[in-house]
């Protein structure tokens, strides 16, 4: 299984990125689909997840500027997020979840930077 991801980038504060995520391989009913971050030192941290049923979740740092979606017969997550902090940059990893494993992103970094 191979997970890429893509979208990360430097942006203002105020801006928006998209990133999005490809999952590859042997790959069956995927459970659930999931971007975390990673801030320098600081430990990974869930973002935002979505179940095979569209339930959504999302930290608190992210909710309402951000949204997260899936497209079930491509394999894919991506996650819009609006209105960007500078707090907001990290490397962000997608993470997704099947027959009881989970397969990692190599992750993309997001800077938000005036």
């Amino acid at each position: 299984v191979q997970l890429q991801a893509s979208g990360g980038g430097s942006v203002q504060p105020g801006g928006s990125l998209r990133l999005s995520c490809a999952a590859s391989g042997n790959i069956f009913s995927i459970n659930s689909m999931g971007w975390y971050r990673q801030a320098p030192g600081k430990q990974r941290e869930l973002a935002a997840v979505i179940t095979s049923g569209g339930f959504t979740s999302y930290a608190d740092s992210v909710k309402g500027r951000s949204t997260i979606s899936r497209d079930n017969p491509k394999n894919t997550v991506s996650l819009q997020m609006n209105s960007l902090k500078p707090e907001d940059t990290a490397v962000y990893y997608c993470k997704i979840s099947f027959l009881n494993s989970n397969y990692w992103g190599q992750g993309t970094l997001v800077t938000v930077s005036s």
